[in-house]
C-alpha cells in the first residue's frame, strides 16, 4: 500500500483509518477541525487560553476513544458536540470556583462564629441543591443566576430555545424554593430551642 493522502479522503474514511490508529488520519482530522472547533469554542468563552485547552481535551479524548468510537452523527457534529459539551463543563468549574471564593470572602467579614457556621451550611446546602439539578437545567440555572447571561445568550450558548431555557430556569427555582424552604424552617427550629 503506497502513501495515503488523507486530505483527499472524506471524515467516514478518516475515521476507519483513524480506528486502525493510522496518525496521519488524526493528523488530518486536527488539522481539518481544529481551528473550527477553537472559533466555536471561542464564541461561547472569550478566553484564548481556555479554547485551546477545551479543543487539546477535546482532540485527546477523540484520539484515546479512537478504537471503540461508533459515530451515530457525522465527524464535524460529534466534534462540535464535544466542544459545547467541554465549554458547558468550563461554565461548572468556574462556578465551583466563585462558590468557593465567594464563601471565603464572605465568611472573612463575618466575625460571628454562629452565624458563620449557618451561613455556611446555607451555601452548602444550596450548592448541594444545584448539583442535584438535572445536568441542563443546573447549566441553565449557573449561566443565570451566577454568570448573569441572559436567557437569548443561554440558548445560543447550549443550542436550545429560549423557551427551553425558561422552562428549565423555572424548574430549578421552583425545586430550590422549595427544598430551601424546609432547610430554612429546620435551622429556625433549631435556632429558637
Amino acid at each position: 500500500m503506497g502513501m495515503i493522502k488523507c486530505e483527499e479522503l472524506h471524515d467516514l474514511e478518516l475515521v476507519a483509518l483513524l480506528q486502525q490508529d493510522e496518525l496521519s488520519a488524526f493528523i488530518e482530522i486536527y488539522n481539518r477541525y481544529w481551528s473550527k472547533l477553537y472559533s466555536t469554542a471561542y464564541k461561547r468563552i472569550k478566553n484564548h487560553e481556555a479554547c485551546e485547552e477545551i479543543v487539546q481535551d477535546v482532540f485527546t479524548n477523540f484520539w484515546s476513544k479512537r478504537n471503540s468510537l461508533t459515530l451515530t452523527v457525522g465527524l464535524g457534529n460529534y466534534l462540535y458536540t464535544a466542544v459545547k459539551n467541554q465549554v458547558v463543563d468550563y461554565y461548572r468549574k468556574q462556578v465551583v470556583r466563585n462558590h468557593f471564593r465567594f464563601g471565603l470572602v464572605y465568611c472573612e467579614y463575618d466575625n460571628s462564629n454562629e452565624q458563620s457556621v449557618f451561613l455556611r451550611d446555607l451555601q452548602d446546602h444550596i450548592v448541594g441543591l444545584i448539583d442535584q439539578l438535572p445536568d441542563k437545567c443546573k447549566s441553565v440555572y449557573q449561566l443565570s443566576r451566577i454568570e448573569n447571561r441572559s436567557n437569548k445568550e443561554i440558548a445560543v450558548l447550549l443550542n436550545i430555545s429560549e423557551k427551553t431555557v425558561e422552562g428549565h430556569l423555572t424548574k430549578a427555582l421552583k425545586q430550590l424554593r422549595v427544598s430551601l424552604t424546609d432547610f430554612l424552617l429546620l435551622l429556625i427550629a433549631l435556632l429558637i430551642k
